[in-house]
């Protein structure tokens, strides 16, 4: 085992304050990674404040970790010493299951090993994330990322893009469709993204009309305001698919009548009740309304690769590892575009 530095909040909704971990010794099919770059992800602050219930003592937060291999064990093929790779939310599953067997392993049917906070059957306890110097990692859970991607503006793909981009391409949005992305954040910049890289009409759907510049900068063809009824009475029935990244609880029930008959809403943001949906909205021209979570390592690593075919990255504000207790505050007044990347560099200098 090697002792690292790392960042972590001991208690519910305590600051982060550097922490020592422990990382395993290398196994035959293990890498290791220097960790660079660390995206800040809002579930690393749910996750430190308790908000969904389930965090575990000590919390190291990180999700979305781009580093360098360090070293890869004997039986590791696909990795060598000084690629560049990323880790994203989970860094093992049962492989057995159905939706392993399926490469699904976010749905893993005896729970995968999520990156953080998710029991370490390794050491004991429980796994530590991103924010830290290096991690060990299954070189099944090991994604490549293509050397024309900016690393630091690619470490947030690893959740946000994957998050936005699964969805986008199971329901296979292409070209020329009409996409609608509600909500413009971390989430919804990486959904405008990919749905003009995949050749679609976008249209950002927003309650904010100072959203507008942006969202057109980052490839929307048009801005509905959704609190304009006008506006979304225009709109009515011309969708054929609408990604919906809103983080909390609202009425889903004004962006399924903007939707085609046949045409489908997925949520992805929202991990709480909703308002109550009429039933009217989904009848009347057999609309779905659907879920979805991040993607399993083989649909991540097709998204990097998407990422590198067509040059999408996030809009990051780099910051040190010292200063991430104020990119929390920021965080929760969604005071930033769009993503914070911590440079790890910070860490392992201080």
């Amino acid at each position: 085992m090697t002792k690292i530095k790392a960042y972590s909040a001991k208690e519910s909704g305590a600051d982060l304050k550097p922490f020592e971990i422990e990382r395993r010794a290398l196994k035959d099919t293990d890498v290791k990674i220097d960790i660079l770059f660390c995206g800040v992800c809002h579930s690393d602050l749910h996750q430190v404040q308790n908000d969904w219930k389930n965090s575990k003592y000590p919390v190291v937060p990180g999700h979305e970790i781009i580093g360098k291999v360090l070293e890869v064990g004997d039986k590791v093929s696909n990795f060598k010493e000084g690629d560049m790779v990323g880790v994203g939310c989970m860094v093992d599953s049962c492989h057995e299951c159905s939706a392993c067997k399926d490469d699904m392993e976010q749905f893993c049917e005896k729970g995968a090993t999520f990156t953080y906070n998710s029991p370490d059957k390794h050491l004991g306890g429980h796994t530590f994330g991103g924010y830290s110097e290096s991690v060990v990692v299954d070189e099944q859970f090991v994604l490549t990322v293509p050397g024309n991607l900016k690393p630091e503006a690619a470490a947030p793909l690893l959740c946000a893009g994957i998050t936005t981009y699964s969805p986008l391409a199971h329901w296979g949005v292409k070209e020329g469709d009409k996409v609608g992305v509600i909500g413009l954040g971390g989430l919804g910049h990486m959904g405008i993204k990919f749905a003009n890289a995949m050749g679609a009409n976008v249209v950002m759907i927003t309650t904010s009309p100072g959203k507008s510049e942006d969202a057109e900068k980052l490839g929307a063809d048009e801005v509905i305001i959704s609190k304009e009824e006008d506006q979304m009475k225009k709109h009515r029935g011309t969708f054929d698919f609408l990604l919906n990244t809103i983080p909390v609880g609202h009425d889903a029930n004004p962006y399924l009548q903007l939707l085609k008959r046949d045409a489908t809403m997925v949520l992805v943001g929202a991990v709480e009740p909703l308002k109550a949906v009429n039933g009217s909205n989904l009848i009347m021209g057999r609309k779905k309304m659907a879920g979805s979570l991040i993607g399993g390592i083989k649909e991540t690593q097709e998204m990097l690769d998407f990422c590198g075919e067509h040059d999408v990255v996030s809009e990051i504000e780099l910051i040190k590892m010292q200063d991430i207790n104020t990119a929390y505050d920021r965080l929760q007044k969604s005071d930033v575009k769009y993503r914070f990347v911590i440079d790890m560099k910070s860490l392992k200098e201080s």
